[in-house]
This record gives structure tokens, C-alpha cells and sequence, in this order.
């Protein structure tokens, strides 16, 4: 998979706040993405700002972890003539 660091933990603990990331996480009875950008990191986990609000993300928990580019901007309504 192109893109996705070797040791994901080692990525986020070394990226600076403001960086646009993907996680994916193990829960329980499998994996989920967390997307948006990373306001903290400790040793025990880290914080990404998301759409829906912050989401603490335990580091024993992530499976792989990438930065990812800023979200497209938004298209604008096409003009009607009239």
C-alpha cells in the first residue's frame, strides 16, 4: 500500500498539530478510519479533530495511520440563466 508509513504509531507521534490524517483503528469485531486533522498526541493516545467532533484514538489500537491531502473545496451551485 503506497503511502502508509511502516510503524504508524512512530508517524503520528512525529507529525506536527494541523496535519490532515487517516487512522485506522482496531475496535472490537474489527477496524475503523478516523479522519480529520490531529490536534495532540501523548504516549498513550491522540486527539484528531473530525467532522463530528474530537476523537481520542488509543495508540495500542492503530493499525495504520497515513497524512492524507486537505479536503477538496466545495463545488458551487452552476449559475442559471434567466
Amino acid at each position: 500500500m503506497t503511502g502508509v508509513e511502516p510503524d504508524p504509531v512512530a508517524l503520528l507521534r512525529s507529525l506536527p498539530t494541523g496535519t490532515r490524517v487517516v487512522i485506522r483503528m482496531r475496535i472490537p469485531g474489527g477496524f475503523t478510519d478516523v479522519l480529520g486533522d490531529l490536534t495532540g498526541c501523548t504516549e498513550s493516545d491522540c486527539t484528531v479533530r473530525t467532522r463530528s467532533g474530537p476523537a481520542q484514538v488509543p495508540l495500542s489500537a492503530v493499525a495504520l495511520a497515513k497524512r492524507v491531502p486537505p479536503p477538496p473545496q466545495p463545488r458551487q451551485a452552476p449559475r442559471r440563466s434567466g
